[in-house]
């Protein structure tokens, strides 16, 4: 992994809990919702409009991130992230549909 990279779990190490605890957060599934509606789509972080601080939106990325519900990475000065669809959708059926349904 290079200084730029940022570490993301394997699909086959994705656990339903730490999803399930980062979704919790009304911010965090905001985030989700708006990438499942283009899950193809790259989005720059700073492009989603939270009402938290920068280190409050850092904290969601990394959760996130870690709970293996985005791939992440750095160019230049700008964090660009994505939704993991494909390896969710293949280790979780439906969780994001659901989660995204729910509100």
């Amino acid at each position: 992994m290079d200084a730029g990279e940022l570490a993301h779990p394997r699909v086959e190490d994705l656990e339903v809990g730490p999803i399930l605890l980062a979704l919790a957060d009304e911010n965090r599934r905001r985030v989700i919702a708006e990438l499942s509606a283009r899950p193809d789509e790259e989005r720059l972080c700073a492009s989603f409009d939270l009402p938290v601080g920068k280190s409050s939106r850092t904290r969601h990325w990394r959760v996130l991130r870690e709970a293996g519900l985005v791939y992440q990475r750095n160019v230049g000065n700008g964090l660009y992230m994505r939704l993991r669809a494909e390896d969710l959708e293949r280790r979780f059926p439906g969780l994001v549909q659901a989660v995204v349904a729910a509100g």
